[in-house]
């Protein structure tokens, strides 16, 4: 029969080493993210202080033993929380903005992401937190170099897609976005500002970040204009 002739694909069997180890690393990663997923919203809402260990193994239904196994301390499960949910934010933002036509509209979604959300407050937390725990501090570097790299990267692919005339570097761009929203988002919460008024603000403080096709159309009308006058 045609069926006979075709060859089951190799499986290794659970006693080859290398299948092992893919299968103890594939598990260690998915214990690590049930941890992380139980853990953040607990920290989000009772702070790193109100939060014991016993009760993120209780949500995550895990030892406490795999909490110190995975992560060793309370402070370095808080850490790389706050780091995973800001780049979570930051993926949600890029998305937000792709829907934009103008530049104006693009900054606005992301401002309006960014603020809807407390995963800044959340990693400003983080941010603290490593001044007094410098083992602590690579991963918050890492999520940093991250945030502005993948910022630089969607800035640049939506000012080439449309044409727009960006008025800084892409680099430049993304760090500015992200040291004004860190700003403005803890000030607005220690003012008990809304999100509404946190991206009004955000907004306000960003001011214009491009040119569209339009604008620097009309731009170089008005300046054409301004030359002939001065010509005659």
């Amino acid at each position: 029969m045609a069926g006979e002739s075709i060859k089951a694909p190799f499986e290794p069997s659970a006693g080859d080493p290398k299948h092992a180890a893919r299968a103890t690393r594939s598990a260690g990663r998915k214990m690590r993210s049930l941890l992380l997923d139980a853990a953040s919203p607990l920290f989000r809402e009772r702070g790193l202080s109100g939060t014991a260990i016993t009760d993120i193994a209780a949500a995550a239904d895990a030892f406490p033993s795999q909490i110190t196994y995975y992560f060793r301390t309370k402070e370095a499960l808080f850490v790389e929380c706050a780091c995973r949910d800001l780049l979570y934010l930051a993926r949600a933002t890029e998305q937000a903005a792709l829907k934009a036509r103008t530049p104006r509209e693009y900054t606005h979604a992301l401002a309006e992401t960014v603020t809807a959300s407390d995963s800044v407050a959340f990693f400003a937390e983080a941010l603290t937190l490593t001044r007094r725990r410098q083992d602590l501090a690579p991963l918050v570097e890492r999520t940093i170099e991250r945030l502005h790299s993948e910022g630089a990267r969607a800035y640049a692919s939506q000012v080439a897609r449309h044409g727009w005339r960006s008025l800084r570097a892409p680099d430049e761009s993304s760090r500015r976005f992200w040291a004004v929203a860190i700003g403005v988002i803890l000030e607005g919460y220690a003012m008990g500002r809304s999100p509404e008024e946190l991206c009004a603000e955000m907004l306000r403080v960003l001011g214009e970040q491009a040119k569209s096709t339009g604008d620097t159309a009309r731009l170089r009308l008005v300046e054409d204009a301004s030359h002939s006058d001065e010509e005659g």
